[in-house]
């Protein structure tokens, strides 16, 4: 089977540009040159699956790297806002145990310990003991790590805004999208597939 060949069964025209999709080769990217490479090589091989997972990786990238540069200019990073943010969702008094914490955002206690100390020293959220374990502490935002937490969620929300708008993705396209990588995910736990 010839390269278009491959293309064509995959029900695509150009590589990687789906039919009927309104693709040309000015909205061709990274992808399309891999895929397109492994089409002259490997003509026999189905590729849509590495079509989608390598976007999903080059999106996950490029918008955390964005995000990342908006938590800078606040005065944060994104390891940082995790915990402030964590705090914040677990709703008032934004208390939780450093277990908790290190569990929930799959750090070791010596990873979660560094970042609490930093965190504590700037003053965005305190540790104390816990009233109910004496051997045990609790980790509290402050005022200053509620302020940061609000700021730091927008700006990072405004970038992601700001990706989709420049995509051109309505707000239709952009519930189906988030619908179909919801479903996506759920097929990625382990046990799941053939």
């Amino acid at each position: 089977m010839d390269t278009e060949g491959a293309r064509d069964a995959r029900g695509t025209g150009e590589a990687g540009d789906p039919e009927g999709a309104g693709n040309t080769a000015a909205t061709s990217d990274a992808v399309d040159a891999i895929i397109g490479q492994w089409a002259a090589v490997r003509p026999d091989l189905e590729t849509t699956p590495m079509e989608v997972f390598g976007r999903v990786y080059r999106v996950t990238q490029a918008m955390g790297d964005r995000v990342e540069k908006a938590y800078r200019r606040l005065g944060t990073t994104r390891g940082e806002f995790d915990v402030l943010a964590t705090l914040r969702r677990s709703g008032e008094p934004y208390t939780l145990s450093p277990r908790r914490l290190s569990s929930t955002l799959m750090l070791t206690t010596g990873g979660m310990t560094g970042r609490l100390d930093k965190l504590e020293r700037a003053g965005l959220l305190r540790r104390s003991p816990d009233p109910h374990d004496r051997r045990a502490l609790q980790v509290t935002l402050t005022e200053e790590g509620l302020a940061l937490v609000e700021r730091a969620v927008a700006a990072g929300l405004d970038e992601q805004r700001a990706a989709l708008k420049a995509a051109g993705l309505d707000a239709a396209e952009t519930a189906q999208l988030a619908a179909l990588l919801r479903k996506l995910l759920a097929g990625t736990r382990p046990g799941d597939g053939a």
